[in-house]
């Protein structure tokens, strides 16, 4: 964007632009819309407005061939979240958690100590996912994996905090952090293509169709309100093609 220049000539230009927009209350409607496209046009040309274009996001097909991750890709995420930074533990639970239970962005960034419960010996637990965009609610168990991290999130944190997921201050981690986490996670583990947290609920999905998990069943842990949703997961399980070739 050009520079506003402080000169008189530019000085008077405007002052006369101000002067006929705050002129034109008694105008008709007409002779208003004029006199402020004469303004506008008095300040644009003088380069305080330019027209550079906004810069455009790239499709996801040129930047990856697929918007998941296999099983093996998840585990290469969680074990690179465990390698590097001050809060080696969190990230890879978060990444491990956003797996198993496919959680979006806004779903695990609001993950609340008191949606986590346990049976009278703490022998089994489980936690009660609220999901976004209307989506059903669940209650999923929890692994050991899952709570062996959680335990020793709850110990690290400095600050009581209400959220399971913090960041140095306390707060709840934002999306951009969570983001930052999943990407930074996928440029270690060197995947190949960019990573970003969503991919991992798709992860999800496709490992429990692969697994042969009943269609309805994905739709409820997923939390869909319409299975056209959970669909697209089943369409693209190996399973449906077995058998096709003798050889």
């Amino acid at each position: 964007m050009s520079n506003i220049t402080d000169n008189d000539g530019f000085q008077q230009r405007l002052d006369d632009a101000t002067r006929k927009v705050a002129g034109s209350a008694g105008s008709t409607p007409a002779e208003s819309s004029e006199k402020r496209d004469e303004a506008a046009a008095a300040i644009t040309s003088h380069g305080v407005i330019s027209a550079r274009p906004m810069p455009t996001k790239p499709r996801n097909a040129d930047v990856r061939s697929r918007e998941h991750l296999t099983p093996d890709e998840v585990e290469k995420l969680i074990k690179a979240a465990g390698s590097v930074g001050r809060h080696r533990n969190r990230d890879r639970t978060l990444i491990l958690m956003a797996f198993r239970h496919g959680f979006r962005v806004a779903e695990i960034r609001k993950l609340r100590w008191d949606q986590i419960n346990h049976d009278s010996k703490c022998t089994s637990y489980t936690i009660y996912i609220a999901r976004v965009k209307r989506g059903t609610p669940s209650i999923h168990p929890l692994s050991s994996k899952e709570i062996r991290g959680i335990n020793r999130i709850k110990k690290e944190q400095q600050l009581n905090s209400v959220h399971i997921f913090t960041s140095e201050r306390g707060g709840q981690l934002s999306d951009s952090s969570i983001r930052a986490i999943v990407a930074r996670a996928g440029r270690i583990a060197d995947l190949g293509f960019p990573c970003h947290p969503h991919m991992l609920r798709h992860a999800c999905g496709y490992k429990l169709a692969a697994d042969g998990v009943d269609t309805r069943a994905i739709q409820a842990y997923l939390g869909h309100r319409q299975i056209q949703c959970t669909v697209r997961y089943t369409e693209l399980a190996p399973g449906r093609f077995d058998g096709l070739w003798d050889d």
